[in-house]
Parts: structure tokens; C-alpha cells; sequence
């Protein structure tokens, strides 16, 4: 993460929906548990099919997402993924490989399940916005 900026963890977390609902010492407590990775051009983030529990968030590079041999897309400087796998610990949906050398915030399943039990109002707060989300998708689903 780049030096001289106040909080790089919380800013680029702050980005991220599924944290949109935390208050600033509960956004604390997730950034706490995050790992700052550089990792070189090239390398596997995560492969489809697997159970890795990983999410990542993208302080810097571009990612290449790809399920089932294509590119479906590319993610830059402030986006993020995994949130799906962070939540739920399942199967990966799609193969993510850094294109360029990249910033990543990490976070893992086991730790955030950890936070979650021991600060039931980030659960609280997370799930919430899980629910919310689910219900925007089925409101645009049609039916």
C-alpha cells in the first residue's frame, strides 16, 4: 500500500459492498485482520472449481477473470474479489490471474468467520448487507 496516505486498508475496504454497512471501528477490526500481498504478473489468484476462502481487494494492477477458458473481465486499481468465497467458504466461480504486478488486501475465510463470532455486530452488519444484495438481485430477476 502506498506510504504517505492516512489509511490505505480502510480506504480501499470502504469501497467494497459487502462492508458498505460498518462503521468506521468495525471497518478497524476487518482491516486488522487483512494482509497486504504483492504478488508478480502472472500469478493464480484464485481457480475455478477450487475451495480457497480467499477475498482481494486490488490496491493496485489488473486482474484477468476467467470461467470456463474465456475472459469474462478485467478489474483494476480499487476493485475486488471474492466476496462470495469470503462469506461462504465454497467453490470458486471463476480463475483470477494478475496481468500486471499487483497490491492486494487479503482477507481468509477462517479469520473472517473468527472476527465475525467474536464481533457479532460486524456479522450483524455484514449479513444485512448480504440480504440487501440477494434482494436487489431477485427484484431484477425476472420472474
Amino acid at each position: 500500500m502506498e506510504a504517505g496516505t492516512a489509511d490505505p486498508k480502510l480506504e480501499l475496504l470502504r469501497g467494497v459492498p459487502l462492508f458498505a454497512g460498518l462503521d468506521p471501528d468495525h471497518l478497524a477490526a476487518v482491516a486488522a485482520i487483512a494482509e497486504e500481498r504483492d504478488v508478480d504478473a502472472g500469478t493464480t489468484l484464485t481457480t475455478e472449481g477450487r475451495q480457497e476462502g480467499y477475498f482481494y481487494a486490488i490496491a493496485s494492477g489488473t486482474v484477468r477473470i476467467d470461467r470456463g477458458g474465456r475472459t469474462i473481465n478485467t478489474l483494476h486499481d480499487g476493485d475486488f474479489l471474492g466476496e462470495i468465497s469470503l462469506v461462504d467458504g465454497g467453490p470458486r466461480t471463476a480463475t483470477a490471474v494478475t496481468e500486471t504486478p499487483a497490491q492486494l488486501l487479503v482477507l481468509n475465510h477462517r479469520r473472517f468467520w473468527q472476527l465475525l463470532d467474536q464481533e457479532p455486530t460486524v456479522r450483524d452488519a455484514i449479513l444485512e448487507e448480504v440480504g440487501r444484495r440477494l434482494r436487489q438481485l431477485d427484484a431484477e430477476a425476472p420472474h
